[in-house]
């Protein structure tokens, strides 16, 4: 899988713009706030019809208009489509092949990515919220089924907390409403357990021996789903389910006091072992953050395993952040693999001889021109 192109249109900082991209590896090169990261977030968006960088849909607008707009060509083994979405500060609307998709969630996965920019390396020290948006981002792309499950888990869990409340406070009585929300968020629930458990176990298969490459077979990677509850069979979603429902049946009284939801994957977390101690806690940076990159490369094989196409891989500016060993390897693994997409503000932090014939952009002031080849 490959992005062909990209036009952008009052997005961000910039007016009009487009792009044609190598299927090898293409440099965003230029100063700070001049336009790169933006052309970077700007595939992602393409990509996942959301931002990683604001949850703010009129920061992508251009400064005093209305609509921005985002397309490309995407080729696949067997197709070539393209995908348009166009941000307005009344919504957003997402076309797959010049058709209007009713949900998002329906678009998402035409255009896999994977990005590692410099905040990824604190995925391995940084809050379980920040794990679990990693599972979820990048299984959303790979399966439609765990997309929908995860939208209706999180749909149903913000009536149930809401109940939750009202039942605290004595605005409501009757728990048989609690009990409906309650089975149906059991249903999903079960079902995103059951998925990101194969999924852990999948990435900590390909993540291992990259880890060990990396430290030079020195040290061994682990990678551990923590869920707080106890699950007899996690990969079976039927008795997921059985054990989610014990658990909110014996939980009941305390959630209500409590007035929030108390079990399920909301509240679970990643562990991160090496050489059989918890690098979260125990490790040194070095070692976390050997865990992150061995973790990122992992997922481009993992995403090629589970939907036959390798995906793009975004770094934005994580290059100059990863000494000389880290960055080698790194490049290693992408060379012929992966389109690539970094930006940098100089090439000479990046071992230049590991780059093979890239593409070069010069980004200056929401303009982009393509260095000649």
């Amino acid at each position: 899988m490959f992005l062909k192109d990209i036009q952008l249109s009052n997005y961000r900082n910039y007016e009009s713009a487009q792009a044609h991209f190598s299927e090898g590896i293409n440099v965003f090169l230029g100063e700070n706030a001049q336009g790169k990261t933006s052309l970077m977030e700007a595939i992602y968006v393409l990509a996942m019809a959301r931002s990683h960088r604001t949850a703010n849909d009129k920061e992508l607008i251009r400064w005093e208009e209305e609509v921005a707009r985002v397309s490309g060509r995407v080729q696949k083994k067997n197709a070539q489509f393209p995908l348009e979405l166009i941000i307005s500060t009344k919504g957003k609307k997402a076309k797959f092949n010049h058709l209007e998709q009713k949900k998002l969630s329906e678009y998402i996965g035409h255009l896999n990515v994977i990005l590692f920019a410099p905040e990824d390396l604190s995925l391995v020290k940084g809050s379980p919220s920040i794990r679990r948006k990693f599972i979820d981002m990048e299984m959303g792309q790979m399966s439609p089924i765990y997309l929908h499950h995860l939208v209706q888990y999180q749909r149903v869990l913000k009536q149930r907390n809401q109940y939750l409340k009202q039942l605290a406070f004595q605005q409501k009585q009757d728990v048989t409403f609690l009990e409906v929300l309650t089975d149906q968020l059991v249903e999903h629930g079960a079902a995103i357990l059951a998925e990101r458990f194969l999924f852990v176990e999948k990435l900590g298969n390909w993540a291992a021996p990259i880890h060990q490459e990396i430290s030079q077979q020195k040290e061994h990677l682990e990678i551990q789903y923590a869920s707080g509850l106890v699950l007899t069979n996690p990969k079976d979603k039927k008795q997921n389910q059985a054990d989610l429902l014990q658990a909110y049946e014996q939980g009941r009284k305390r959630e209500i006091d409590q007035r929030i939801t108390l079990f399920g994957p909301h509240r679970d977390d990643l562990k991160f072992s090496v050489n059989g101690r918890n690098v979260q806690t125990f490790g040194s940076q070095g070692q976390q953050r050997t865990t992150a990159l061995s973790v990122k490369l992992a997922e481009i094989d993992l995403m090629k395993e589970m939907t036959g196409e390798y995906p793009l891989l975004l770094l934005d500016d994580v290059l100059s952040e990863l000494d000389d060993e880290r960055q080698t390897h790194l490049l290693k693994v992408i060379q012929n693999k992966v389109q690539t997409f970094l930006t940098t503000t100089s090439l000479d932090g990046v071992k230049q001889e590991m780059l093979d014939a890239p593409r070069i952009f010069h980004i200056e002031n929401g303009h982009v021109e393509m260095e000649s080849e």
